[in-house]
């Protein structure tokens, strides 16, 4: 407030309970887990701060990894296909995979325009985890017969999922010009050495 700064929050699919994906900016949230609570109680103590702001919202982001950070989806399937192991990838779980670059270029975009309210940053493409996955094998031209699909309810996790969500961007591209790049365009970059 006393610096009048625009303020950019963060935030996640997880606020929403994976019932009825993918998601608009005014659909009511309903998180499932405690992560999805805590990001929209930020989300809330945002939006009553009187601070010009903006909530980003994203979806399961990839790209490229510094060395010794957490791993994504991408290089865990590259890992283990190119070792030649089996794996397990749940096909119940639809997700808008978003390429970081793009994120970060969403970012961008809203605090240029200092564009207040809420906003779905996120790739225009639905995918399951499998369906990523088999992608990922391709584009590499590594064995698919690796992949095994599976349910969500084959793995034990320590908080539940929500299992359909995704976003609806339009919001994005139509007011910020927004335009993310495809999924295996995505892939393609990421494991790009000179990019």
């Amino acid at each position: 407030r006393q610096t009048h700064a625009f303020f950019i929050y963060i935030s996640t699919d997880f606020v929403f309970d994976g019932e009825s994906g993918p998601y608009s900016e005014n659909d009511l949230p309903g998180p499932v887990n405690y992560y999805g609570s805590t990001k929209l109680a930020a989300e809330k103590a945002v939006m009553e701060s009187k601070v010009p702001h903006a909530i980003i919202r994203t979806v399961l982001v990839y790209g490229k990894t510094a060395d010794g950070t957490r791993s994504n989806i991408i290089t865990w399937v590259k890992t283990e296909l190119e070792n030649g192991r089996k794996i397990r990838v749940v096909d119940d779980q639809v997700r808008t995979p978003t390429y970081a670059g793009d994120l970060a270029l969403g970012i961008i975009q809203v605090a240029s325009q200092n564009a207040e309210g809420t906003w779905h940053i996120a790739g225009a493409e639905t995918y399951t985890p499998y369906q990523m996955a088999i992608a990922v094998a391709q584009e590499l031209h590594l064995d698919n017969g690796l992949i095994e699909k599976t349910n969500a309810s084959a793995f034990k996790q320590a908080a539940l999922r929500p299992l359909k969500t995704g976003f609806i961007i339009q919001k994005a591209e139509t007011e910020l010009g927004y335009h993310p790049i495809s999924f295996k365009e995505g892939i393609r970059k990421m494991l790009d050495k000179n990019g």
